[in-house]
């Protein structure tokens, strides 16, 4: 992806897009700033943006786009512009923890704790993990509460409070 030009215009919007560093920086990085665009750009912002970037160098900035900074809506509205349906997951930050075991090289791969970290981070895993803790939450919580009794009482201290007053 070409740089952006550094007109008064650009200038101004990125002052607006990325207000937390100053505009030339955040033109510098153009993948970065289109990222930020497809976020956080108005629609007359997106107009001049789109002077400067082509169909396929915004495909390039949505391939290669910094986890973290497009959130979904935006995502999926991007990449359905972009002839993209479905759309790819969103990128995702890693923090030093490999999440396939494959990728671990022959010496990491002898470290269990790693593996076993990787194993729990995998998606279907830690949807499963979150479903089971889903289920036991809910089955302490009825436990310890009859719903229906909790519904009662707070439908009489509705009524009691916001109910019908005598207009007497």
């Amino acid at each position: 992806m070409k740089p952006f030009p550094v007109t008064p215009q650009t200038l101004g919007i990125a002052r607006n897009i990325i207000w937390f560093e100053p505009p030339e920086k955040a033109l510098a990085d153009p993948i970065r700033f289109v990222a930020y665009a497809m976020t956080y750009a108005l629609p007359e912002d997106m107009r001049v943006i789109r002077q400067y970037v082509s169909d396929e160098d915004f495909r390039e900035a949505l391939d290669h786009a910094p986890a973290g900074i497009i959130d979904p809506r935006s995502w999926a509205y991007w990449n359905s512009k972009m002839g993209r349906y479905p759309p790819p997951p969103l990128p995702v930050r890693r923090f030093g923890i490999v999440t396939d075991p494959e990728e671990l090289g022959p010496r990491q791969r002898s470290r269990s704790n790693n593996a076993e970290a990787a194993r729990k981070l995998m998606p279907a895993n830690r949807q499963q993990d979150g479903r089971m803790a889903w289920q036991q939450t809910r089955q302490q919580a009825a436990s310890m509460f009859d719903l229906d009794e909790v519904r009662r009482r707070a439908r009489e201290e509705w009524r009691a409070k916001y109910g019908p007053k005598d207009k007497t």
